[in-house]
């Protein structure tokens, strides 16, 4: 790369004396910044960051508003620290630009391109880091070896979709209950666990999605990353180093929650809050770092005997003093670069194009509130949920009905309806959730309502067994089946321009004086005749013709229905 410059030493070299002036090789920002090879790439690089402004600024307000990524705001200033390390390194691998970053740059537009139509922000957030890759590569071509890592180190300051989120939540919150009720018991306190409520007698904790272990797992895996990266040894214990973050996160969330009950068993449920609940969870973090230090040190003393301060440094093969002393290539123009920008300038002002693209619904509200307290024989009373609950789950409006037949057999009935599901915003799935509320999916099994894709779970809390039957409405189309629902979620969003869509659930218990059958007929003949009223509200795949004959239809197979049914 092309860098002389008067660099600070002391050192006086025979072989940079000019005119009577001791000059020393080194790196000349000045000059750098002059070129112009390096100006096409600044080019570039600003209008990446115009591009991918709105999917950014979404990366740093989930930051600020949820505590699991609260360590994105160092993660990048981790990864400029690293490349400045390696300033001298990369300048001194540097041989040429390399053609192999275009098709990576095209590559990451078209995911950006995609993630934006389909209002998915983990592809565009993933696709900027694939972008400067590319930017790396099509720049300084095989010297990218010494840059690769902090630009895959950004990957950990990437918020994970919601949909993600809530399962890895669920399941660390079942998880650390469960090893935290055990912890509880060693201490030979009586306890009871039921989903992710602790049970001491006279109080009750419940572990909700903020206990669940998310808030140390993230940062703690982007700090093993970082000490494997910088940890001086073979590449097993660097592994050991990362992988060990998971178990760690997981057990000391688990004693957390043991030293919660045992304080809260002794003390009352004021030292389940407050301050001193907080400052509990900073010291655990702190725990599980000084658990990876433990690690460390017990692997060195074992094995190659290195301090803390010799194992723990930036890999620098090239340190100033070498690299004023090597010859090194000058800065080539990168025309890979050069290619590139026309393309960054293309999906630019397409996606400007996009954002004056409103989403097409057939309804701008599905009208939930007007679905019937009477269906035939059913007589329901709304049922509401809390204001908080409501909020996380992100819905645009819905309705609980809880319906009771003439022989008082109850069955709860539950719609979710979103509007946009765009930015992964869509409904949580019943089948993560039951296990929340204390209840074990005995049974679990997909299967049809008169031709009608379903779901059906039986549950149990304790003697207590419920049949749990439901479904997605993804346009007008029923989905069972959630891999299928995300893949039409995107198809649609593309070709249709929408991604509105519901959830709807069918609960009922079984009763002691009947059998699981009895049960079982009940919830399917609701949900036949449920449907029919439910499609009137919710908006179909296409616009409809004419409600009266769609009512009609939908009325007509149901006598079918039930005249099958009676043969």
């Amino acid at each position: 790369m092309d860098f002389e410059d008067k660099t600070v030493g002391t050192d006086k070299q025979a072989d940079g004396a000019r005119d009577g002036k001791v000059v020393e090789k080194g790196l000349d920002f000045k000059q750098l910044l002059t070129n112009r090879g390096f100006q096409v790439f600044f080019v570039a690089l600003a209008l990446s960051f115009w591009l991918y402004w709105d999917g950014l600024a979404e990366a740093v307000l989930r930051w600020e508003l949820q505590e699991e990524y609260s360590h994105g705001y160092l993660i990048p200033l981790v990864s400029l620290f690293i490349l400045w390390e390696k300033r001298f390194q990369i300048a001194a691998s540097y041989q040429h630009p390399s053609w192999w970053g275009v098709p990576i740059i095209i590559l990451a537009l078209v995911v950006l391109l995609v993630g934006e139509v389909s209002a998915l922000y983990v592809l565009i957030h993933y696709s900027f880091i694939l972008l400067l890759f590319g930017l790396s590569l099509a720049f300084l071509g095989s010297a990218t070896r010494y840059t690769w890592v902090p630009i895959a180190l950004l990957g950990f300051a990437v918020p994970l979709p919601y949909f993600i989120e809530v399962i890895l939540t669920s399941k660390l919150q079942l998880i650390s209950s469960q090893l935290g009720v055990e912890i509880i018991r060693l201490c030979r306190i009586p306890v009871f666990l039921s989903g992710n409520i602790i049970d001491l007698g006279n109080y009750q904790l419940q572990v909700v999605e903020a206990c669940s272990g998310l808030r140390y797992l993230f940062p703690l895996m982007s700090l093993g990353f970082i000490g494997a990266y910088l940890y001086q040894a073979s590449a097993w214990k660097r592994a050991v180093l990362f992988l060990s973050t998971v178990p760690i996160t997981i057990f000391m969330n688990s004693v957390r929650i043991a030293i919660t009950g045992l304080l809260v068993d002794n003390w009352g449920t004021e030292m389940a809050e407050g301050f001193l609940h907080d400052f509990e969870g900073w010291l655990i973090f702190m725990a599980c770092g000084g658990l990876l230090l433990l690690e460390v040190i017990l692997m060195e003393l074992f094995t190659t005997r290195q301090s803390l301060r010799q194992a723990f440094a930036v890999p620098v093969s090239v340190s100033a003093e070498q690299f004023s002393r090597d010859s090194i290539s000058p800065l080539m123009f990168p025309k890979p670069v050069a290619v590139c920008i026309p393309f960054l300038l293309v999906a630019l002002f397409g996606l400007s194009s996009l954002e004056n693209r409103e989403e097409d619904t057939t309804l701008k509200s599905a009208e939930l509130v007007s679905f019937p307290l009477q269906l035939g024989e059913w007589v329901g009373r709304d049922d509401r949920i809390q204001a908080e609950v409501a909020k996380k789950l992100g819905f645009t409006e819905y309705v609980m009905i809880n319906y009771q037949n003439q022989q008082y057999r109850p069955v709860n009935f539950y719609v979710a309806y979103y509007a946009s599901q765009r930015k992964g915003v869509s409904p949580h799935s019943p089948k993560v959730c039951i296990p929340g509320g204390g209840w074990e999916i005995a049974r679990f099994s997909r299967t049809k309502v008169d031709q009608m894709p379903v779901n059906r779970a039986l549950i149990r809390k304790g003697t207590q067994d419920q049949i749990v039957y439901y479904w997605f409405e993804e346009r007008g189309t029923p989905v069972a089946n959630e891999y299928i629902k995300k893949w039409m979620l995107f198809k649609d969003a593309l070709f249709l321009n929408r991604t509105d869509g519901s959830l709807i659930r069918v609960t009922t218990p079984v009763m002691s004086d009947e059998t699981l059958a009895d049960a079982d007929l009940r919830a399917r003949a609701f949900i036949r005749l449920s449907r029919n009223k439910l499609s009137q509200l919710l908006p179909a795949r296409d616009l409809p013709v004419n409600s009266q004959s769609i009512e009609n239809q939908s009325v007509d197979s149901l006598s079918v229905e039930r005249i099958e049914g009676a043969q």
